[in-house]
C-alpha cells in the first residue's frame, strides 16, 4: 500500500520541494554571511580571517565598480544601494577587527594585524610612516571632498527630478495605452519599470550618505588607532615613543589604506551610476563614442599637442606621440563611421526590399487596385525596353502638363508585362478594367489621313486608336517619302502615349479620388480654408465637394480655379441641394476659363441647336412647383432621330477639321450633353449662360 501512495505523488511537488529547499538553503546563507558580519565586531577574529575579509573587501568593491562601467543603464544594477550598505558594513566591521587587533598585538611588528595591512604599509608607504600619512589624507581628502560629494549631489539632484517625472511619465503612459501605441502588458512593465526608477535613484540619495560616513568614520578609526597604539605600546608593553609611533602609525595607517582603497572604488562605481543618467550603453562606449563622435575636436587637439611638443622647455616624445595618435583616431573614426553607414544602409535596404518583396507576394497585396496602368505584349515590351527611360520621362511630362491643365496630379501609371495579351498589344487599365486595347505592328510607322488622300506608298489602312481617325500603316523604309508627301509618320511609342493621354482624359473623374480632393483643400489659403467651413458641414459633405469637381472634369472642364469654384458653391450651396444644380451654376461663373479653354485662333466656334430641337427639348424638362426640372421625359424615335441627325452634321464639321462646341438652352444642356457624350465624347456641349462677354462667336451651323 505504501508502495502505491509513492507512486501517486506528483513529480511537480518533488521538484518544487527541491528548488524551495535550493532557495532556502541560499536565503539561509546570506543570513549567515550577515550575521558573522556583524559578530566581527564584538567577537576577536585571527590575523588569517583578517587577510580574508580585507582581500573580500577590495575583490567586492573592484567588482561593483567593473558592473558600473558595464551596464547598459542604471536600473540593471537597482540593488547598488543594498550592496553599497554590505560593502560599507563589511568594511566597518574589519576596521574594527583591526583595530583590535592593532591595540592588542601591534607591538609584535608591522605583521601583527595580519599581512595585508603589512604588505600595504611597506608597499604603499615605503616603509615611511610619514609618507604613509600623507599618501592617507590625499585618499581622504579626494574620497570625502571630491567623489564622494559629487555623488551625493548628482543622487540628491537625480532623486528630485525623477520623482517630479513621474506624473507626467505615468499619464504619457496612459496615453499611449488609450491611443492603442502599446498593449497592456507593456503598460504594466514600463509602470515596473517607473516604480524602480523613483526608487532607485530616492534610495541612491540617502546610500550616498554611507560612502561620506564610511569616510569620516576611517578618519576617526585612523586617528585613534595612531593615539591610542601609541599610548598602549608606551603604556602597556614598555616601548620608547619612537618605536611605539613607528610601528602603531604604520600600522593604522596601512588598516586606513586597506580601508580607504575599496571605499574610494565604491565611491567612484556610485559616482558613474548616478552621473550615467540617460545615457544606454556601457560606460566605455557611451563616453568613447561621445569623444570621438567630432573628428574636428580631434584634430584641433592633435594640433595643440604637436605645438606643445616642439616648445622650448617642455619634452618632445610624450606630447609629439599624444598628438599623432589623436590624429590617427581623426583619421580612422570618419572612415569607420563611413563603413559602418553604408553596411547600415545596406543592412536597410535589404529589409526593405524584403519587407517590399514580403508585401509583394502577400495576399492583401492582391486586393490593391492600380489606379492607371499601361498592360504590354512581349513584342511590344522588348521593342520598347530600349525606350523605357524616354516613356518614364514622357510619362512624367504628361502627368505635369496634366495637374496644370486640369487642375490636380493623375495617378502614378504603373507600367507592367503580361504574356495573357497579344504579344503586339498593349491595354490601359483604369482601377483594374481595361479600357483600351490596341494592336500594333512592331517595326512600322502610323500616318494619320483623316480626308487627306493616302500616301503614294505601300501601306496598310487602319484606325488611330486614340481619336479613332482614319490612317495607315507604313513600312518604315518610307518614312522621308511620305513626308515629301506631306505627311508625318508617328512611332509606337508616341501612339501608345497619346492614346493613353486621350484616355486619361476621358477618365478625368474617376481619377480624382477623395484623398486627391482633401489634398487640393488642404492647399487651400486660409482664407478659403475658412470659406470651406463655412460651406462643409452646413450645406455639403466633403463628398459633395468631390461630386461637384468630378461632374465638371467629366465634361473635361478644369478645376484648376478651385477658389472660384468654391466662391460659386458658396453663393448656390444654401438655395439647392443637387451636385448636377451646383454644377450648372459654378459652370456659369467660370464661363471665362470654359471659353478661354475653347477658343482656336482666338474665336469661339459654336454649332447651335435648331428651334425644332430647342423646342422638343423644352418639352420634355418636367417641373415641380417650383419651377425646378425634376425629370427628362422625352420620346425614344425623338432621341434616335436627333442622335442621326447630330451625327450627319457633326461629323461633317469634324471632317473639314473645325473647332467648336455645342451650344444649347441652359435647362436643356446636361440631358443634351448626356446623349452626344455617348457620340461624340470629346465634344463640348455650353449653355448660352456659358459664352463669357467679349468672345469672339462664329455660329458655323445648326442641329435642324
Amino acid at each position: 500500500m505504501a508502495i502505491d501512495i509513492m507512486k501517486s505523488a506528483p513529480v511537480g511537488a518533488i521538484g518544487s520541494k527541491g528548488a524551495n529547499g535550493t532557495k532556502g538553503g541560499r536565503e539561509i546563507g546570506f543570513a549567515i554571511a550577515i550575521v558573522f558580519v556583524l559578530t566581527v565586531l564584538f567577537i576577536p577574529i585571527p590575523p588569517i580571517l583578517i587577510d580574508m575579509g580585507l582581500a573580500l573587501s577590495v575583490a567586492l568593491s573592484i567588482l561593483i565598480l567593473m558592473v558600473a562601467l558595464w551596464i547598459e543603464k542604471p536600473l540593471e544594477f537597482s540593488a547598488f544601494p543594498t550592496v553599497l550598505l554590505l560593502a560599507t558594513m563589511l568594511r566597518l566591521s574589519l576596521n574594527i577587527a583591526t583595530t583590535r587587533v592593532i591595540l592588542s598585538q601591534g607591538h609584535e611588528g608591522v605583521n601583527a594585524a595580519g599581512h595585508v595591512i603589512g604588505g600595504f604599509s611597506n608597499f604603499v608607504m615605503g616603509g615611511d610612516f610619514f609618507i604613509g600619512l600623507v599618501v592617507f589624507a590625499i585618499l581622504i581628502i579626494v574620497n570625502f571632498m571630491v567623489i564622494t560629494k559629487g555623488a551625493t549631489r548628482i543622487a540628491e539632484v537625480g532623486a528630485r527630478f525623477t520623482l517630479d517625472a513621474i506624473p507626467g511619465k505615468q499619464m504619457a503612459i496612459d496615453a499611449d495605452l488609450s491611443a492603442g501605441l502599446i498593449n497592456e502588458k507593456e503598460a504594466q512593465s514600463r509602470r515596473k519599470e517607473l516604480e524602480e526608477e523613483s526608487s532607485f535613484f530616492g534610495a541612491m540619495d540617502g546610500a550616498s550618505k554611507f560612502v561620506r560616513g564610511d569616510a569620516i568614520a576611517g578618519l576617526i578609526i585612523t586617528a585613534v588607532n595612531i593615539f591610542g597604539g601609541i599610548c598602549i605600546g608606551i603604556l602597556r608593553h614598555g616601548m620608547d615613543a619612537a618605536s611605539a609611533a613607528d610601528v602603531f602609525t604604520k600600522l593604522s595607517v596601512g588598516d586606513g589604506l586597506v580601508s580607504q582603497i575599496p571605499a574610494l572604488i565604491i565611491s567612484l562605481a556610485a559616482g558613474l551610476l548616478v552621473s550615467k543618467g540617460g545615457t544606454r550603453g556601457a560606460a566605455q562606449l557611451a563616453v568613447v563614442g561621445q569623444l570621438g563622435k567630432y573628428p574636428l575636436a580631434l584634430s584641433v587637439s592633435a594640433g595643440l599637442m604637436m605645438i606643445l611638443a616642439i616648445l622650448p622647455g617642455l619634452p618632445f616624445v610624450p606630447f609629439s606621440a599624444l598628438g599623432l595618435m589623436l590624429a590617427f583616431v581623426a583619421y580612422v573614426i570618419p572612415k569607420k563611421r563611413a563603413e559602418e553607414k553604408a553596411k547600415e544602409d545596406a543592412e536597410e535596404t535589404a529589409q526593405q526590399a524584403a519587407a517590399a518583396q514580403s508585401e509583394k507576394n502577400s495576399v492583401k497585396e492582391s486586393l490593391k487596385i492600380v489606379e492607371i496602368e499601361l498592360v504590354l505584349g512581349k513584342q511590344m515590351s522588348a521593342s520598347l525596353m530600349l525606350q523605357r527611360d524616354e516613356l518614364g520621362h514622357r510619362v512624367q511630362k504628361m502627368r505635369r502638363r496634366f495637374a496644370s491643365r486640369y487642375g490636380f496630379v493623375v495617378p502614378e501609371i504603373k507600367l507592367s508585362d503580361d504574356l495573357a495579351i497579344g504579344p503586339k498589344s498593349y491595354e490601359i487599365k483604369v482601377h483594374g478594367t481595361t479600357v483600351a486595347t490596341q494592336e500594333m505592328r512592331i517595326g512600322e510607322l502610323m500616318i494619320v489621313l483623316g480626308e487627306t488622300p493616302a500616301p503614294e506608298v505601300p501601306h496598310d489602312l487602319t484606325k488611330e486608336p486614340a481619336f479613332g481617325m482614319k490612317a495607315a500603316w507604313i513600312s518604315e523604309s518610307f518614312a522621308s517619302e511620305v513626308r515629301r508627301q506631306g505627311h508625318q509618320p508617328i512611332d509606337t511609342l508616341t501612339i501608345v502615349l497619346t492614346h493613353l493621354s486621350e484616355i486619361l482624359r476621358n477618365n478625368l473623374a474617376q481619377l480624382l479620388s477623395y484623398k486627391d480632393m482633401r489634398a487640393l483643400v488642404d492647399r487651400l489659403e486660409p482664407e478659403y480654408k475658412r470659406l470651406i467651413e463655412e460651406i462643409i458641414p452646413a450645406h455639403m459633405s466633403y463628398s459633395g465637394l468631390q461630386a461637384v469637381l468630378k461632374l465638371l472634369l467629366a465634361e473635361r472642364v478644369s478645376i484648376r480655379n478651385l477658389n472660384l469654384i468654391l466662391e460659386a458653391i458658396a453663393e448656390i450651396a444654401p438655395h439647392v441641394r443637387r451636385s448636377e444644380q451646383i454644377v450648372e451654376h459654378v459652370r456659369m461663373r467660370m464661363a471665362q476659363q470654359i471659353c478661354g479653354d475653347l477658343l482656336h485662333n482666338g474665336t469661339l466656334s459654336v454649332l447651335r441647336l435648331g428651334n425644332q430641337w430647342d423646342l422638343a427639348f423644352h418639352q420634355a424638362l418636367k417641373r415641380d412647383a417650383k419651377g425646378d426640372v425634376v425629370e427628362f421625359d422625352i420620346d425614344p424615335r425623338l432621341v434616335e432621330q436627333f442622335a442621326q441627325e447630330a451625327t450627319k452634321i457633326i461629323r461633317d464639321k469634324m471632317d473639314q477639321g473645325e473647332v467648336f462646341a455645342l451650344v444649347a438652352a441652359p435647362d436643356a444642356r446636361p440631358y443634351v450633353r448626356m446623349m452626344i457624350e455617348r457620340i461624340f465624347v470629346n465634344l463640348p456641349v455650353l449653355s448660352h449662360v456659358e459664352i463669357a462677354r467679349g468672345v469672339d462667336l462664329k455660329t458655323i451651323g445648326s442641329i435642324s
